[in-house]
């Protein structure tokens, strides 16, 4: 996952020629998919905006999928983002994975006259408005916020009936609104790993309750940094890992977590159980303890946070690629 976001004043020019980097390195070491989130008005940080900058990283990603995680829907509305999938489908060879969610910063629907209550809402709205264009020739539709009066979209993704689409979710009834409207439910990053075992079997039980079956491709977003020596990592992520998540902090995003998960809390404690953050064998240990527990298969692992420079950042990628992943195949 690229961490598109970056210090106030960094040449984000330079930054930018830094991810496609990334990504070379990673599709020849081996790597499946690349994926980015979205955000508006992240103050403090510059940030690299979702749907263009993943048409860009196509070009240096053949053979990978490409994902989107996530789109914030409640933002948008659901013709724009419909064919703007439809043409990363396109664009990616029928690869593209559609992640979406339903946001959680107050200052973002504001700029974009959304209000916040009616977040989940729209969410429902925009997704099966989506959904009807890909699938539909001729789409009316009436909603609370939508009108649509006898339209079609032409122009349909590869992939049929449409790109999977994977909902995030933090909290418990976010997870039963991926079971219910999702494809797959991508797990988050922020939680302890008995919380996320928890919210799995509350997953299951939704799922079953749907009359669904639990996805083939099951992803989990990861912070993980990896270093020849577990004491390396933890001293080279910590300054730039610790300032993203005091950011969280200002930004909301532990609200929707059980009081014990929250982020404001010493840093060794905040890690454990929670990131993946030591030497090679430490890593390969971890991630096989998450898929026993949690039964995950696809892992989106987040290896850069703001300030952290790009040599660290490929070397993590080339310990990654080597020292871990074959240990999966």
């Amino acid at each position: 996952m690229l961490s598109a976001q970056h210090q106030p004043g960094a040449p984000i020019l330079r930054r930018l020629h830094e991810h496609l980097a990334q990504v070379r390195l990673a599709r020849r070491l081996g790597f499946d998919s690349v994926a980015m989130g979205q955000h508006y008005l992240t103050t403090p940080y510059q940030h690299l905006q979702t749907v263009p900058l993943l048409g860009r990283l196509a070009a240096e990603a053949e053979g990978m999928a490409i994902g989107a995680t996530v789109l914030l829907l409640p933002l948008h509305h659901p013709v724009e983002l419909a064919e703007q999938v439809a043409t990363l489908d396109v664009i990616t060879g029928g690869r593209f994975i559609c992640g979406v969610g339903v946001g959680y910063r107050e200052i973002e629907n504001e700029a974009f006259g959304s209000p916040f209550g009616e977040r989940i809402a729209r969410f429902a709205e925009t997704l099966e408005v989506m959904r009807r264009l890909w699938t539909e020739e001729v789409v009316t539709f009436e909603g609370r916020f939508f009108r649509l009066p006898r339209v079609t979209l032409t122009l349909k993704p590869v992939q049929r009936p449409h790109p999977p689409i994977w909902v995030a979710a933090n909290s418990d009834a976010g997870v039963r609104r991926a079971a219910q409207l999702g494809d797959a439910w991508v797990v988050n990053p922020h939680a302890t790993l008995a919380t996320l075992e928890r919210q799995v079997a509350l997953y299951r039980r939704c799922l079953d309750e749907a009359g669904k079956p639990f996805p083939a491709d099951f992803p989990i977003l990861k912070e993980l940094y990896i270093a020849p020596e577990s004491a390396a990592a933890r001293r080279e992520a910590q300054p730039h890992l610790a300032s993203k998540y005091q950011s969280y902090v200002a930004w909301g995003q532990d609200k929707v977590l059980p009081r014990e998960d929250g982020f404001e809390q010493p840093f060794d404690e905040l890690v454990r159980d929670r990131f993946i953050i030591g030497d090679p064998a430490f890593c390969r240990e971890e991630i096989a303890r998450h898929h026993e527990r949690l039964g995950v298969t696809h892992f989106i692992f987040r290896l850069q946070w703001p300030g952290l420079p790009q040599a660290k950042v490929l070397r993590a990628l080339r310990l990654l690629g080597t020292e871990v992943i074959p240990r999966f195949r």
